[in-house]
Protein backbone atom coordinates (compact mmCIF):
# COMPACT_ATOMS: atom_id res chain seq x y z
CA UNK A 1 0.00 0.00 0.00
CA UNK A 2 1.34 3.28 -1.20
CA UNK A 3 0.53 6.91 0.07
CA UNK A 4 2.39 10.21 -0.07
CA UNK A 5 3.79 13.29 2.22
CA UNK A 6 1.19 15.33 1.34
CA UNK A 7 -0.84 12.18 3.76
CA UNK A 8 2.03 11.87 6.09
CA UNK A 9 1.38 15.84 6.37
CA UNK A 10 -2.30 15.66 6.69
CA UNK A 11 -2.23 12.85 9.64
CA UNK A 12 0.56 15.47 11.60
CA UNK A 13 -1.93 17.96 11.05
CA UNK A 14 -5.11 15.81 12.40
CA UNK A 15 -2.87 15.07 15.21
CA UNK A 16 -2.24 18.65 15.88
CA UNK A 17 -6.50 19.41 15.68
CA UNK A 18 -6.41 16.85 18.59
CA UNK A 19 -4.33 18.42 21.07
CA UNK A 20 -0.50 16.76 20.35
CA UNK A 21 1.83 18.98 20.43
CA UNK A 22 4.34 16.73 18.67
CA UNK A 23 3.53 14.60 15.80
CA UNK A 24 6.17 12.74 13.64
CA UNK A 25 6.68 9.43 11.17
CA UNK A 26 9.32 7.03 12.13
CA UNK A 27 9.67 3.10 10.32
CA UNK A 28 8.55 0.45 12.61
CA UNK A 29 11.77 -1.19 13.06
CA UNK A 30 13.70 -0.01 15.89
CA UNK A 31 17.44 1.26 15.76
CA UNK A 32 20.49 -1.35 16.35
CA UNK A 33 21.06 1.35 19.12
CA UNK A 34 17.81 0.93 20.62
CA UNK A 35 18.13 -2.62 20.12
CA UNK A 36 20.84 -3.42 21.78
CA UNK A 37 20.23 -0.76 24.67
CA UNK A 38 16.92 -2.77 25.19
CA UNK A 39 18.45 -6.43 25.45
CA UNK A 40 21.47 -5.31 27.34
CA UNK A 41 19.08 -3.53 29.66
CA UNK A 42 16.89 -6.89 29.93
CA UNK A 43 20.30 -8.79 30.72
CA UNK A 44 21.42 -6.64 33.51
CA UNK A 45 17.85 -7.09 35.14
CA UNK A 46 16.97 -3.61 35.48
CA UNK A 47 13.32 -4.19 34.39
CA UNK A 48 12.53 -6.08 37.65
CA UNK A 49 10.23 -6.62 39.06
CA UNK A 50 8.43 -6.03 35.86
CA UNK A 51 9.48 -9.53 34.75
CA UNK A 52 6.33 -9.36 31.62
CA UNK A 53 8.88 -7.16 30.04
CA UNK A 54 11.41 -9.57 29.87
CA UNK A 55 8.85 -12.62 28.39
CA UNK A 56 9.60 -13.84 25.09
CA UNK A 57 6.61 -12.88 23.61
CA UNK A 58 6.36 -9.23 24.75
CA UNK A 59 10.84 -9.32 23.68
CA UNK A 60 9.55 -10.31 20.01
CA UNK A 61 6.87 -7.66 19.60
CA UNK A 62 9.13 -4.70 20.85
CA UNK A 63 11.88 -5.81 18.66
CA UNK A 64 9.35 -6.59 15.86
CA UNK A 65 6.19 -4.58 15.25
CA UNK A 66 5.39 -6.50 12.39
CA UNK A 67 4.74 -8.86 15.26
CA UNK A 68 1.70 -7.00 15.98
CA UNK A 69 0.95 -5.77 12.98
CA UNK A 70 1.33 -8.09 10.45
CA UNK A 71 1.01 -5.17 7.50
CA UNK A 72 2.73 -2.27 9.46
CA UNK A 73 4.60 -0.13 7.43
CA UNK A 74 5.20 3.42 9.48
CA UNK A 75 4.62 4.48 12.43
CA UNK A 76 2.82 8.10 13.69
CA UNK A 77 4.51 9.35 16.57
CA UNK A 78 2.62 11.89 19.02
CA UNK A 79 3.54 13.51 22.39
CA UNK A 80 1.17 15.58 24.78
CA UNK A 81 2.52 18.40 27.08
CA UNK A 82 1.27 17.57 30.02
CA UNK A 83 2.82 19.96 32.66
CA UNK A 84 1.10 21.10 35.70
CA UNK A 85 2.93 23.65 37.18
CA UNK A 86 4.93 24.15 39.62
CA UNK A 87 3.80 22.83 43.29
CA UNK A 88 3.81 25.37 45.50
CA UNK A 89 6.51 24.85 48.23
CA UNK A 90 4.20 24.88 51.52
CA UNK A 91 2.82 21.82 49.64
CA UNK A 92 5.79 20.33 48.00
CA UNK A 93 8.15 20.91 51.43
CA UNK A 94 5.66 19.55 53.90
CA UNK A 95 6.38 15.84 54.80
CA UNK A 96 2.95 15.47 56.37
CA UNK A 97 1.58 15.25 52.54
CA UNK A 98 1.41 12.82 50.13
CA UNK A 99 3.05 13.68 47.08
CA UNK A 100 2.14 12.19 43.28
CA UNK A 101 3.73 12.85 40.21
CA UNK A 102 2.15 15.02 38.32
CA UNK A 103 0.83 13.30 35.19
CA UNK A 104 -1.57 11.67 38.23
CA UNK A 105 -3.16 14.42 39.41
CA UNK A 106 -5.55 14.53 36.20
CA UNK A 107 -7.45 11.89 34.42
CA UNK A 108 -6.12 8.21 33.49
CA UNK A 109 -3.68 9.83 30.47
CA UNK A 110 -4.01 6.12 28.64
CA UNK A 111 -7.55 6.62 28.44
CA UNK A 112 -7.73 10.26 26.96
CA UNK A 113 -4.92 10.17 24.58
CA UNK A 114 -6.39 6.30 23.45
CA UNK A 115 -9.82 7.93 22.12
CA UNK A 116 -8.00 10.76 20.82
CA UNK A 117 -5.96 8.69 18.59
CA UNK A 118 -8.95 5.93 17.82
CA UNK A 119 -10.18 9.37 16.34
CA UNK A 120 -7.61 10.03 14.18
CA UNK A 121 -7.68 6.52 12.90
CA UNK A 122 -11.15 6.36 12.39
CA UNK A 123 -10.30 10.12 10.40
CA UNK A 124 -8.00 8.60 8.62
CA UNK A 125 -10.28 5.92 7.07
CA UNK A 126 -13.13 8.06 6.30
CA UNK A 127 -10.47 10.32 4.46
CA UNK A 128 -8.97 7.34 2.75
CA UNK A 129 -12.60 5.83 1.91
CA UNK A 130 -11.20 2.37 2.94
CA UNK A 131 -10.59 0.37 6.23
CA UNK A 132 -6.85 1.39 7.60
CA UNK A 133 -4.65 -1.45 9.19
CA UNK A 134 -3.46 0.03 12.38
CA UNK A 135 -2.91 -0.66 16.21
CA UNK A 136 -3.06 2.38 19.11
CA UNK A 137 -0.52 2.26 21.66
CA UNK A 138 -0.83 4.87 24.50
CA UNK A 139 2.17 3.31 26.93
CA UNK A 140 0.69 0.10 26.98
CA UNK A 141 1.56 -1.95 24.72
CA UNK A 142 5.36 -3.55 23.84
CA UNK A 143 6.81 -0.64 22.04
CA UNK A 144 10.38 0.67 22.15
CA UNK A 145 8.15 4.44 22.23
CA UNK A 146 11.29 6.59 23.18
CA UNK A 147 13.43 5.27 20.05
CA UNK A 148 10.31 5.40 17.96
CA UNK A 149 9.30 9.54 19.21
CA UNK A 150 13.18 10.12 18.76
CA UNK A 151 13.27 8.46 15.24
CA UNK A 152 9.83 10.60 14.43
CA UNK A 153 11.50 13.84 15.00
CA UNK A 154 10.01 14.27 18.68
CA UNK A 155 13.15 15.10 20.78
CA UNK A 156 16.67 13.60 21.92
CA UNK A 157 16.88 10.58 24.51
CA UNK A 158 18.39 12.70 27.20
CA UNK A 159 20.72 10.98 30.50
CA UNK A 160 17.98 10.25 32.44
CA UNK A 161 16.35 8.05 29.40
CA UNK A 162 13.72 10.27 29.12
CA UNK A 163 12.38 11.98 25.58
CA UNK A 164 13.55 15.59 25.82
CA UNK A 165 12.38 18.33 22.93
CA UNK A 166 14.51 21.10 22.79
CA UNK A 167 11.42 23.28 22.69
CA UNK A 168 9.11 21.68 25.05
CA UNK A 169 11.31 19.70 27.58
CA UNK A 170 10.58 16.68 29.05
CA UNK A 171 6.64 16.69 30.45
CA UNK A 172 5.32 14.77 27.51
CA UNK A 173 3.20 11.61 26.86
CA UNK A 174 3.93 9.53 24.34
CA UNK A 175 1.44 7.66 21.66
CA UNK A 176 1.98 5.59 18.41
CA UNK A 177 0.03 4.33 15.59
CA UNK A 178 1.02 1.69 14.22
CA UNK A 179 0.17 2.27 9.91
CA UNK A 180 -0.12 0.07 6.89
CA UNK A 181 0.81 3.07 4.78
CA UNK A 182 4.60 3.84 3.73
CA UNK A 183 4.64 7.14 4.77
CA UNK A 184 8.01 9.07 4.46
CA UNK A 185 9.69 9.14 8.02
CA UNK A 186 10.42 12.05 9.71
CA UNK A 187 14.30 13.61 9.98
CA UNK A 188 15.55 12.88 13.94
CA UNK A 189 16.75 15.49 16.24
CA UNK A 190 20.32 15.40 15.86
CA UNK A 191 20.90 18.77 17.47
CA UNK A 192 19.52 18.27 20.63
CA UNK A 193 21.91 17.54 23.81
CA UNK A 194 22.60 17.03 27.42
CA UNK A 195 25.89 18.67 27.15
CA UNK A 196 27.93 18.09 30.07
CA UNK A 197 24.41 18.33 32.39
CA UNK A 198 24.41 15.11 34.91
CA UNK A 199 21.36 16.83 37.35
CA UNK A 200 18.96 14.49 36.86
CA UNK A 201 21.58 11.77 37.83
CA UNK A 202 22.81 13.13 40.58
CA UNK A 203 19.43 14.60 41.92
CA UNK A 204 17.91 10.74 42.27
CA UNK A 205 17.35 9.88 45.96
CA UNK A 206 17.35 6.17 44.99
CA UNK A 207 20.79 6.06 42.73
CA UNK A 208 18.63 4.78 39.98
CA UNK A 209 20.95 5.38 37.33
CA UNK A 210 24.58 3.27 36.97
CA UNK A 211 25.56 4.71 33.99
CA UNK A 212 24.30 7.65 32.05
CA UNK A 213 20.99 6.51 29.70
CA UNK A 214 20.70 3.75 31.72
CA UNK A 215 17.79 3.55 34.33
CA UNK A 216 18.07 0.39 37.16
CA UNK A 217 13.82 0.16 37.75
CA UNK A 218 14.07 -1.72 40.25
CA UNK A 219 16.06 1.51 42.55
CA UNK A 220 13.57 3.85 40.33
CA UNK A 221 10.82 5.52 42.63
CA UNK A 222 7.99 5.49 40.17
CA UNK A 223 8.51 1.97 39.91
CA UNK A 224 9.06 0.85 43.43
CA UNK A 225 5.54 3.21 43.97
CA UNK A 226 3.58 2.06 41.25
CA UNK A 227 5.07 -1.35 39.66
CA UNK A 228 6.18 -3.25 42.60
CA UNK A 229 3.36 -5.31 43.85
CA UNK A 230 4.86 -6.56 46.67
CA UNK A 231 7.22 -5.36 50.09
CA UNK A 232 9.02 -2.34 49.26
CA UNK A 233 13.45 -3.16 49.84
CA UNK A 234 13.59 -2.07 53.78
CA UNK A 235 17.03 0.01 52.76
CA UNK A 236 15.51 1.92 50.02
CA UNK A 237 12.15 2.88 52.35
CA UNK A 238 14.05 6.15 53.79
CA UNK A 239 15.22 7.08 50.84
CA UNK A 240 11.67 7.50 49.16
CA UNK A 241 10.45 10.58 51.48
CA UNK A 242 7.05 10.83 51.23
CA UNK A 243 6.49 9.95 47.42
CA UNK A 244 3.21 8.16 47.46
CA UNK A 245 2.69 7.35 43.52
CA UNK A 246 5.82 7.73 41.34
CA UNK A 247 8.42 10.48 41.34
CA UNK A 248 9.40 14.04 38.97
CA UNK A 249 12.72 14.70 40.16
CA UNK A 250 14.48 14.08 37.20
CA UNK A 251 11.94 16.28 35.31
CA UNK A 252 11.69 18.99 37.73
CA UNK A 253 15.93 19.68 37.38
CA UNK A 254 16.40 19.28 33.69
CA UNK A 255 17.59 22.79 32.59
CA UNK A 256 15.25 21.86 29.62
CA UNK A 257 12.20 21.83 31.66
CA UNK A 258 13.29 24.77 33.71
CA UNK A 259 13.61 27.03 30.47
CA UNK A 260 10.66 25.63 27.93
CA UNK A 261 7.82 23.74 29.79
CA UNK A 262 4.99 25.70 29.69
CA UNK A 263 1.23 24.74 31.80
CA UNK A 264 -0.23 22.23 29.79
CA UNK A 265 -4.21 24.30 28.95
CA UNK A 266 -6.06 20.74 28.04
CA UNK A 267 -9.52 20.61 29.64
CA UNK A 268 -9.06 16.94 29.93
CA UNK A 269 -6.23 16.95 31.49
CA UNK A 270 -7.04 19.50 34.45
CA UNK A 271 -5.57 18.45 37.98
CA UNK A 272 -8.41 17.25 40.57
CA UNK A 273 -7.39 19.42 43.89
CA UNK A 274 -7.63 15.85 45.89
CA UNK A 275 -4.96 14.56 44.22
CA UNK A 276 -2.28 17.43 44.74
CA UNK A 277 -0.50 16.26 47.51
CA UNK A 278 -3.10 15.55 49.92
CA UNK A 279 -2.62 14.53 53.79
CA UNK A 280 -0.53 11.41 54.63
CA UNK A 281 -3.57 10.83 57.38
CA UNK A 282 -6.84 11.59 54.71
CA UNK A 283 -4.95 9.03 52.28
CA UNK A 284 -3.90 6.39 55.09
CA UNK A 285 -7.78 6.41 56.26
CA UNK A 286 -8.75 5.01 52.86
CA UNK A 287 -11.09 1.76 52.66
CA UNK A 288 -12.06 0.50 48.91
CA UNK A 289 -14.84 2.23 48.52
CA UNK A 290 -13.09 5.56 49.28
CA UNK A 291 -9.96 4.63 47.26
CA UNK A 292 -12.44 3.93 44.49
CA UNK A 293 -14.46 7.46 44.76
CA UNK A 294 -11.09 9.44 44.99
CA UNK A 295 -8.67 7.76 42.16
CA UNK A 296 -11.51 6.11 39.95
CA UNK A 297 -10.42 7.35 36.27
CA UNK A 298 -6.88 8.27 37.38
CA UNK A 299 -3.96 6.72 36.91
CA UNK A 300 -3.68 6.19 40.54
CA UNK A 301 -5.58 2.90 40.20
CA UNK A 302 -2.79 1.21 39.05
CA UNK A 303 -1.38 0.50 42.18
CA UNK A 304 -5.18 -0.59 44.03
CA UNK A 305 -5.34 0.77 47.69
CA UNK A 306 -3.04 -1.68 49.07
CA UNK A 307 -0.15 -0.52 46.76
CA UNK A 308 -1.13 2.62 47.42
CA UNK A 309 -1.13 2.54 51.32
CA UNK A 310 1.81 0.74 51.35
CA UNK A 311 3.52 2.96 49.82
CA UNK A 312 1.63 6.09 52.72
CA UNK A 313 2.67 3.72 55.52
CA UNK A 314 6.52 4.28 54.12
CA UNK A 315 5.85 7.67 54.20
CA UNK A 316 4.10 8.15 57.46
CA UNK A 317 7.54 6.55 58.58
CA UNK A 318 9.72 8.76 56.82
CA UNK A 319 7.78 11.75 58.52
CA UNK A 320 8.11 10.50 62.05
CA UNK A 321 5.15 12.35 63.44
CA UNK A 322 3.61 11.05 66.46
CA UNK A 323 0.35 12.52 65.24
CA UNK A 324 0.77 9.67 62.38
CA UNK A 325 0.17 6.67 65.55
CA UNK A 326 -3.12 6.31 65.49
CA UNK A 327 -3.54 5.67 61.83
CA UNK A 328 -0.94 3.30 61.93
CA UNK A 329 -2.29 1.42 64.95
CA UNK A 330 -5.69 0.96 62.80
CA UNK A 331 -3.15 -0.08 59.78
CA UNK A 332 -1.22 -2.15 61.39
CA UNK A 333 -4.94 -4.41 61.73
CA UNK A 334 -5.79 -3.58 58.01
CA UNK A 335 -7.17 -6.74 56.16
CA UNK A 336 -4.02 -6.76 53.68
CA UNK A 337 -0.64 -8.08 54.90
CA UNK A 338 1.20 -5.50 52.79
CA UNK A 339 -0.46 -2.50 54.53
CA UNK A 340 0.43 -3.66 57.95
CA UNK A 341 3.84 -5.34 57.08
CA UNK A 342 4.70 -1.07 56.25
CA UNK A 343 2.68 -0.08 58.88
CA UNK A 344 5.01 -2.06 61.70
CA UNK A 345 8.02 -0.75 59.60
CA UNK A 346 6.77 2.78 59.84
CA UNK A 347 5.75 2.54 63.48
CA UNK A 348 9.13 1.39 64.23
CA UNK A 349 10.50 5.02 63.04
CA UNK A 350 7.96 6.89 65.63
CA UNK A 351 10.08 6.80 68.64
CA UNK A 352 6.97 7.85 71.22
CA UNK A 353 6.77 4.20 73.48
CA UNK A 354 2.89 4.17 72.03
CA UNK A 355 4.48 2.80 69.00
CA UNK A 356 6.50 0.24 70.90
CA UNK A 357 2.95 -0.68 72.91
CA UNK A 358 1.42 -1.09 69.10
CA UNK A 359 3.78 -3.91 67.99
CA UNK A 360 4.26 -5.37 71.10
CA UNK A 361 0.26 -5.90 71.02
CA UNK A 362 0.03 -6.82 67.59
CA UNK A 363 2.88 -9.33 67.26
CA UNK A 364 1.46 -11.97 69.08
CA UNK A 365 -1.62 -12.44 67.00
CA UNK A 366 -0.36 -11.78 63.31
CA UNK A 367 -0.86 -14.58 61.25
CA UNK A 368 1.66 -13.67 57.99
CA UNK A 369 5.32 -14.57 58.51
CA UNK A 370 6.67 -11.35 56.34
CA UNK A 371 4.57 -9.34 58.72
CA UNK A 372 5.34 -10.96 61.91
CA UNK A 373 9.23 -10.54 60.58
CA UNK A 374 8.05 -6.49 60.03
CA UNK A 375 7.44 -6.44 63.45
CA UNK A 376 9.77 -7.71 65.09
CA UNK A 377 12.65 -5.79 62.75
CA UNK A 378 10.39 -3.04 64.20
CA UNK A 379 11.01 -3.93 67.73
CA UNK A 380 14.70 -4.30 67.14
CA UNK A 381 15.08 -1.16 65.74
CA UNK A 382 16.23 -2.98 62.76
CA UNK A 383 15.03 -3.76 59.59
CA UNK A 384 13.49 -6.96 57.93
CA UNK A 385 15.28 -9.02 55.62
CA UNK A 386 14.40 -7.82 52.02
CA UNK A 387 17.05 -8.21 49.45
CA UNK A 388 17.62 -5.08 47.88
CA UNK A 389 19.16 -5.06 43.93
CA UNK A 390 23.02 -4.07 43.88
CA UNK A 391 23.84 -1.14 41.41
CA UNK A 392 26.75 -3.24 40.10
Amino acid sequence: MTSSPQLAEQIKRQAHALGFELAGIAAPEPSPVATAAYQSWLAAGHHEPMAYMARPDRVTRALDPAAILPQVRSVLAVGKNYFTGHLPPELKDDPSRGLFASYAWGADYHQVLTARLERLRAQLAEDLGRAVGARVYVDTGPMLERDLAERAGLGFIGRNSMLIHPRWGSWLFLGEILLDLDLPPDEPDRAGTCGRCTRCLTACPTDAFPAPYVLDARRCISTLTIEMKGPMPTALRPLIGNRVFGCDICNEVCPYNQRFARPSDDPDLTPDPNRVAPPLLDLIALDEARFAARFGGSAVTRTRRRGLLRNVCVALGNWGSPQALPALRKALADEEPLIRGHAAWALGCVTEVAARVALDAALPHEPDPWVRREIAAALEGGTAPVVVPSLG
